[in-house]
Order: structure tokens, then C-alpha cells, then sequence
């Protein structure tokens, strides 16, 4: 019984042994492993000509290893994004073709880039599944200037400050190669793509292009200054930019100036001068603007219609004096006494124009009355309206003509008769009138009203209250009828006045001799209720 149990434990205890050796070499395996892969990710650096080197080691576009100097390299980029995105960006100035290095370098082996000014080369490998890049000088037979340390520092801050400055720029600017590549692009530009191109991640170089539809600097259509919309997610309407371009050895340098508010000024600008163009176009009356040169800048078609000049003589931009020879030719303005003269007056219409005085009226040999006003216009131009107004001139004509046959007329009667208006002012008076009272309203400068005229009248007359009636008559509304009342005067003369309402309110007062009657009485005035 004791001999079995001895057996079963030693058969337990060399199961036990086996089973711990057996795991402490599984374990020895196992960490020999890890430490055998991680040693395969990572450079060797057993020699100091090693470590000295700028090598890079990709694991796709993560950095998985890389020497001291090559991490001083990388960390002084100021790109944000992958590592090789960062690394890309910085060496593709320098190395074209960087950016497909790395699948050219899985595709066909191993690949050697050159720089463009010969004094570097970039040797790429696949080793280990990893990409592996060397960056190495190039050696020549130039002697390469030695640089001290302060000249060194002077360059690092003229880096950092042309940093500075060009990622606080509210300008985009980026730089392009001969094929359209982008090599360098600062930080608004980096914004835009990044609002823009919000599906595509930013880790990789070069940023996407924003203005593809820009025309090539070269071939006939391109220039130095192009305008470009650029639609932007997530803000309403269209943006616009300047873009300016400048050749930088093989390279092209691009500046892009948001110029949103001066494209909505200009749209702006556009529809008020369409508007005017249609307000003008519907006038009337002929206008011309002619700029600070005296260049024809603005018509409407009124004016051909007036002036009888063709359109396209107007399109022309005539200056001043050629459209103003050209009235002359088509018998258009008041025919001159000599040239010399003539050219004489258009300088002074030129001057007084400029000063805002200019106002004429053009009696023309065809017997149409023009009507020219000159005005000063901003930025030195000047303004022109010419204004047909031959029916106001006839109808003026006619009006005065009748106006003086009834001026006549009434100066033709014996009777002195005086018109009043509504509001009791004297507007008209004849001869008689004058000759009665001693008094001519047209000689003078002010008005007369009904006050004034009745205190001269009591003047030269005996008291009465006819006068106190009469102003009354003329202040009543509504429907007045016409009355008479006999007025006697200082020298015995007896005039029997009559009151008569007209329209718009008007009352005509005349007066006349009395026929002298046997009966006193009849002398006397009559009552105030006899006048109403």
C-alpha cells in the first residue's frame, strides 16, 4: 500500500517537472519572438556612422522607426497630418516624384531620387515589409561654404518668422510645379481643402487642388490675374476669388484674395445702373454724360431723337466738341455768327456745366425750342439734358397773347373795374382804374390785397360801409350773387359800384358814373340789407 503511493507520487512529480520545462521553454519561445519581431521593426544602429545617418523606416504611412538626425528633420515640419504626409511635404520641393515613391519602390524595387540641384539623394527599399528611406548628400567637387553657428540661428528665425507670417496670411497661397503638383501651401489654404475635401483625409501629401478650372499661364489663355468661384459646404452662395500668379523659377507661385464684397458691389452697381439704364430709356428728356476726358460715357434714346444724331455716332464716344460740331452740322443748336465765336460760347457752356450754372434756351433754325441744362457729375464728369419745349414756348406765346388782348380790352372800357382773387389779392386792374384812383397796380412790386385797396378807396370817398361789405363778399363761400351800392366821393363825383362773383372764386368790381337823381335820398347808400 505505501510502495503504490510512493509510485504515484513520483509519477506526479515528474509530470509536474516535465510540464514546468516544458512551459519555461514556451515562454523562452515566445519572448525570443516578440523581441526578434520588434528587432525587425526597428534600424540598427551598431555603428555611429549609423546613427548619424537620416534614414526612415514607413509602416505604411506611419513612422515605425526612424535615426536621431531623420526625427529632427520630421519634427521640424510644420505640416500637420501623417508622417508621411509631413515628410512629403517637406522633401517634395526638393525630390520630384516623392509622392509615388512609395508604391513605385513596392511595384518595382528598390529606387533612387535625385534633387533638383544635384546635392542629395533619396534611396527607398522594402525591408522586412517596411519602407525604408536614406537621405544622403551628395558629394561634389564644389568646395561647400562652412556655416557658424550664428548664421545657422539667423536662418532658423527667418524661417520661423517667414513661417509665421505666411500661415497668418488671410490670403491662400500655395506653390505648384510644371505638372500642376502641389509643393507647398499654407495654412489657409490647408483650411479651405480641408472644408472642401472633408471626405478625404488631410494625412497624405499633397493637399487637393481647390481651382482646377484655373487656366494655364502659358498658351495663349492664361494670365497673370484670373477670378474663380469656389462653392464652400455649409455657406450659402458662391465664393469668390483673385487669383494672382507668379513664376518662381520651374515652379509657380499662387495667391488667392477672397473677393466677396466686391463682387456683390459690383452686382450691386450693375443692377442700379440697369435700372437707370430702363428709367433713363423711358424719359423724355435727352441725356449725355460725359466723363472726366469729355468722352461720351452715357445716353438714353431720347437723346438721338432730339439731336437727330445716329447711334452710332453716340456709341462712339464722341468727345464734347465732336457732338457738339455735330449739332452744329445737323442745324441742331442756334445757329453762330462765325466759328470763332461759336467756339468761344461752347467753352464757357463746358465751364459753367462744371460749375452747375449752365441753363440755356435754344431757339433752333427749325423752330423748335430746346431747353439745355449742364450739371456737374462725380469724378469730374458733366451732365447734359436737353429738353424739348417747343409746346411750352407756344403755349406760353398764346397765353400771354390772350392775356394782353384782355389787358387791352379792358383798358379799352370806361369803366375802372378791378379783379380780385379768392384769398382777396388784386389781380388785375385797367387803365380807368388807374386813372380814378390814382393808384397803378402794375407798378408795383407787391401784392395789393382787398384791405389795401378798400383803405385807398375810403381815402378819396365819403364814409360808407360798403367797403366793410365788399370785404365781407369777397371771404363768402357758397353760392354769391352780384349787387350794386352807389359810392360818393371826396369831390362830389357820384360812382355807382357793382360787385360781381366769378369763377374759382374771383369778384370783379366796377366802377362807374352814377346818373344824379332830383330825389337826396337816391344819393345816400343803400342798406346793408339791400347788398345782401
Amino acid at each position: 500500500m505505501a510502495n503504490g503511493a510512493c509510485v504515484m507520487f513520483n509519477t506526479i512529480l515528474a509530470l509536474a517537472v516535465i510540464l514546468a520545462s516544458f512551459l519555461t521553454a514556451l515562454s523562452t519561445l515566445l519572448g525570443f519572438a516578440i523581441f526578434t519581431r520588434n528587432r525587425d521593426r526597428r534600424l540598427t544602429r551598431d555603428s555611429k556612422a549609423e546613427q548619424n545617418k537620416v534614414t526612415f523606416l514607413f509602416d505604411g504611412e506611419i513612422l515605425a522607426d526612424a535615426t536621431g538626425p531623420a526625427k529632427k528633420l520630421l519634427a521640424s515640419s510644420a505640416i500637420e497630418g501623417s508622417d508621411w504626409g509631413k515628410l512629403t511635404a517637406m522633401l517634395s520641393p526638393r525630390f520630384e516624384g516623392i509622392c509615388d515613391l512609395a508604391w513605385k519602390t513596392v511595384d518595382t524595387g528598390p529606387g533612387t531620387l535625385v534633387s533638383h540641384d544635384g546635392t542629395s539623394r533619396l534611396d527607398s527599399m522594402v525591408t522586412r515589409g517596411l519602407l525604408r528611406l536614406e537621405l544622403t548628400d551628395v558629394e561634389t567637387s564644389e568646395v561647400r561654404p562652412k556655416m557658424d553657428r550664428h548664421s545657422i540661428q539667423a536662418l532658423q528665425d527667418e524661417l520661423r518668422t517667414l513661417r509665421a507670417t505666411a500661415a497668418k496670411v488671410p490670403y491662400l497661397n500655395w506653390r505648384e510645379t510644371q505638372t500642376g503638383e502641389i509643393v507647398w501651401a499654407n495654412r489657409a489654404y490647408l483650411d479651405i481643402v480641408e472644408i472642401v475635401h472633408s471626405e478625404n483625409s488631410l494625412t497624405s501629401w499633397p493637399p487637393a487642388q481647390l481651382f482646377e478650372s484655373l487656366a494655364p499661364i502659358d498658351g495663349g489663355n492664361g494670365s497673370d490675374r484670373q477670378r474663380v468661384a469656389l462653392p464652400i459646404p455649409g455657406e450659402s452662395g458662391t465664393n469668390w476669388f483673385e487669383v494672382y500668379r507668379e513664376t518662381l523659377g520651374e515652379d509657380t507661385l499662387f495667391t488667392a484674395i477672397p473677393i466677396d464684397k466686391m463682387v456683390k458691389a459690383e452686382a450691386t452697381l450693375s443692377e442700379f445702373v440697369t435700372t437707370l439704364t430702363g428709367t433713363f430709356a423711358h424719359l423724355p428728356i435727352g441725356l449725355a454724360i460725359f466723363d472726366q476726358d469729355r468722352k461720351l460715357s452715357l445716353f438714353n434714346p431720347a437723346l438721338t431723337d432730339l439731336t437727330m444724331l445716329p447711334a452710332e455716332f453716340l456709341c462712339g464716344q464722341p468727345t464734347l466738341f465732336a457732338f457738339l460740331d455735330a449739332l452744329r452740322d445737323k442745324r441742331m443748336m442756334p445757329e453762330p455768327k462765325d466759328y470763332k465765336t461759336w467756339r468761344q460760347k461752347m467753352s464757357e457752356l463746358e465751364e459753367k456745366a462744371v460749375n452747375g450754372t449752365y441753363l440755356e434756351t435754344w431757339f433752333l433754325p427749325t423752330g423748335q425750342t430746346y431747353r439745355v441744362t449742364g450739371r456737374p457729375h462725380p469724378g469730374g464728369a458733366v451732365a447734359f439734358l436737353l429738353e424739348d419745349i417747343t409746346s411750352e414756348i407756344s403755349l406760353t406765346h398764346r397765353f400771354k397773347a390772350e392775356l394782353d388782348m384782355g389787358r387791352s380790352a379792358l383798358d379799352s372800357l370806361e369803366e375802372a373795374i378791378a379783379i380780385f382773387t379768392a384769398g382777396g389779392v388784386l389781380s388785375m386792374a385797367n387803365s380807368a382804374y388807374a386813372e380814378l384812383w390814382g393808384n397803378d397796380p402794375s407798378t408795383s412790386m407787391e401784392d395789393i390785397n382787398i384791405s389795401d385797396a378798400t383803405s385807398s378807396w375810403n381815402q378819396k370817398c365819403n364814409p360808407t360801409p360798403i367797403w366793410r361789405q365788399l370785404r365781407g363778399f369777397i371771404r363768402e363761400q357758397g353760392d354769391r350773387k352780384k349787387w350794386t351800392a352807389p359810392v360818393s366821393m371826396k369831390s362830389g363825383r357820384v360812382l355807382t359800384c357793382c360787385f360781381v362773383p366769378m369763377i374759382e372764386g374771383a369778384t370783379m368790381v366796377t366802377f362807374s358814373p352814377a346818373v344824379l337823381k332830383t330825389r337826396k335820398r337816391e344819393l345816400e347808400p343803400i342798406s346793408a340789407s339791400a347788398g345782401s
